[in-house]
């Protein structure tokens, strides 16, 4: 069975970046590339960004259990096919997921040993900012649209505490150097090797992206964006 690695994170949070710059960093990573019934946006190309098919070929595929995770979001589907956990296992590959708290949820139900990443933006108003300067690059600057997605976003921010590692996408390429020490370091966890050096400055640099580690920051961020701490959601116990 591969590694599985799941990313999540709010639209806007800089995740589509951090998973090109990892891809590119560490070797024997197989991507998943999610279905969606969404038509393509700007220069999106079917069987890269997503494969884009009908509503009735993705309900086609749930009825044939074709897919490891799905979500309906925003009146359109997304899913993982269960091929690529496979094609992953036959080419000796750990697989990266690229999907959102509704799939993670399910994933981790079905594979509890996946290590989860939920990536965060410093601050609501930063996010705020580069949903607009997405917005503008699309040419579809759309008030209600960017509105929804903060919305959405603070949804699901809620659910950080139910990963592994936080990820506080705030210096590019330091993000994508902790997110390459998460992965390398979770794939020493699990070999029967000696520690390198090498390793052990991953290991000590994923150790501080931490859910329990990354507590004080998180609470900081969740503040500009008026979500519950988990202390606060349980009365402080």
């Amino acid at each position: 069975m591969p590694l599985v690695y799941i990313i999540s994170a709010p639209s806007g949070s800089g995740k589509s970046t951090l998973v090109s710059g990892l891809r590119t960093a560490v070797p024997n990573l197989e991507f998943s590339v999610s279905y969606t019934t969404r038509p393509p946006r700007g220069s999106e190309q079917h069987g890269r960004e997503y494969y884009f098919v009908t509503r009735d070929e993705f309900e086609k595929m749930i009825a044939a259990g074709d897919f490891l995770e799905y979500a309906e979001v925003f009146g359109n589907y997304y899913g993982t096919a269960r091929r690529f956990l496979k094609n992953a296992e036959d080419a000796g590959r750990d697989l990266l997921l690229d999907i959102d708290v509704q799939g993670a949820s399910q994933v981790k139900q079905k594979l509890p040993q996946a290590v989860s990443i939920f990536v965060l933006p410093p601050s609501r108003s930063e996010l705020e900012l580069r949903l607009r300067r997405r917005s503008e690059a699309e040419n579809a600057v759309d008030q209600k649209v960017i509105r929804r997605r903060l919305e959405t976003a603070t949804k699901e921010i809620e659910n950080y505490s139910k990963y592994d590692y936080i990820l506080v996408n705030d210096r590019l390429e330091e993000s994508i150097d902790r997110l390459k020490a998460i992965v390398l370091a979770e794939r020493a966890k699990r070999s029967s090797a000696e520690v390198s050096a090498e390793q052990r400055k991953f290991l000590a640099l994923a150790e501080r992206c931490l859910l329990p580690n990354e507590q004080t920051r998180v609470q900081q961020i969740l503040a500009t964006f008026a979500v519950p701490t988990k202390s606060e959601v349980h009365g402080g116990v």
